[in-house]
This record gives structure tokens, C-alpha cells and sequence, in this order.
């Protein structure tokens, strides 16, 4: 009796060969369907999106030393603030991001400069007054 078992992966220990069905071909050789055409194929091509980087809006601080300018302006450090802020609006308008920052920055501590020297004045005043070395009395006659 013959053995007519085929198994998909040859058992451990058998040296032989697995048996395999061979395809029935037409006349001249060819497959049966080798006479159909497929459909054409349809070639789609992606374009890579990139990568957008998130670049921060430069800060230019000019309402801020324009207030500074205008209330807060101890040794016309407001005006200089103004005036740097003035320069980052510039370079942020033709596209220099590097000096914008640069002088946005500048414009930035003249600001705090200003705001805490004029701050320690007044708080120098009000002490000054209180302890009495300045004195608001009126003149003697």
C-alpha cells in the first residue's frame, strides 16, 4: 500500500523531499489564464509632508516701554526702552529673528530697570518723609 500523505513541512528524522501537485498547463505551455489581461494599475504618489517647527513670536515690548516712557522715566532709561523696542519691530517686520530677539530682550530689562529704580524712589521718598528728614511744613514766616 502506498503511502499518498503529504505534509507541509517534512517530518524531523526523513531526509526525503516533500511531494508537490504539478499545475495542468494548456498546449503550448502557458498558464489558463495567461490569455486575460489584468487592470491597469493605479500609481499613487504621496507627497512627504515636513515638519513645521514651532519658531516662539519675538516680543518686542513696546507698550510696555511706551508706559515706561511716559510714567516711569528714571534717567530716560523709558525713552532708550522705546527706542530698542522700536529697533525689534523692525527687524521682526524684515525678517531677522535673531536681532529682534536681541533688542526685544535689551528693551526688556531697560524696562524692569526702569520700573525698579523709579519704584525704589518713590519707596525712598515715603521713608525719607516719614522719618522726618523731608519735611512738607510750610515755610516760617
Amino acid at each position: 500500500m502506498a503511502n499518498n500523505v503529504q505534509y507541509a513541512f517534512p517530518l524531523a528524522g526523513s531526509s526525503l523531499p516533500p511531494r508537490y501537485e504539478q499545475l495542468k498547463e494548456d498546449q503550448d505551455g502557458a498558464l489558463p489564464d495567461a490569455g486575460v489581461r489584468p487592470p491597469p494599475c493605479t500609481v499613487v504618489q504621496m507627497q512627504q509632508q515636513q515638519q513645521q517647527v514651532y519658531v516662539p513670536p519675538v516680543r518686542d515690548h513696546f507698550v510696555w516701554s511706551l508706559f515706561t516712557t511716559l510714567y516711569l522715566n528714571f534717567c530716560c532709561l523709558g525713552l532708550l526702552a522705546l527706542n530698542f523696542s522700536v529697533k525689534a519691530r523692525d527687524r521682526k517686520v524684515v525678517g531677522d529673528h535673531s536681532g529682534a530677539s536681541s533688542y526685544g530682550s535689551t528693551a526688556k530689562c531697560l524696562n524692569i530697570l526702569a520700573l525698579v529704580l523709579s519704584l525704589l524712589m518713590v519707596v525712598l521718598v515715603i521713608i525719607l518723609t516719614a522719618v522726618g528728614i523731608i519735611g512738607w511744613n510750610k515755610p516760617m514766616d
